[in-house]
């Protein structure tokens, strides 16, 4: 086996285990609000980013973004309506948000 072979077996390993390994999300700090605003508490999740989705796992529930839009990611924040209805919302690369307006309730994720 010459040398360019054994580069590109060896690029071809790192690549499958890179794809094959399993994302686990990072633990995430959540501010809670109403939708006015005012403080309401805090919270934390497990959130599971997909990029084009994200999940947020807690101990009680999952709640899954569904496919995130956005007409032009420079000007809009990507965007889905849950299947339970709330807004969830990608703020940035390490924020992340769900509001549920019937409740009240703005939850913006902060991740490490």
């Amino acid at each position: 086996m010459n040398l360019l072979q054994t580069v590109l077996l060896a690029g071809a390993l790192v690549a499958l285990t890179a794809c094959s390994s399993e994302y686990n999300g990072k633990e995430c700090q959540g501010k809670i609000r109403s939708l006015s605003g005012q403080p309401i508490g805090t919270t934390q999740a497990l959130i599971i980013d997909k990029f084009t989705s994200f999940t947020v796992a807690t101990p009680d529930k999952e709640l899954d973004s569904g496919r995130l839009f956005s007409t032009d990611r420079m000007k809009y924040i990507p965007a889905a309506v849950t299947e339970e209805g709330f807004l969830a919302q990608r703020v940035s690369d390490n924020q992340f948000s769900i509001i549920n307006a019937p409740q009240d309730r703005w939850i913006t994720y902060t991740c490490p």
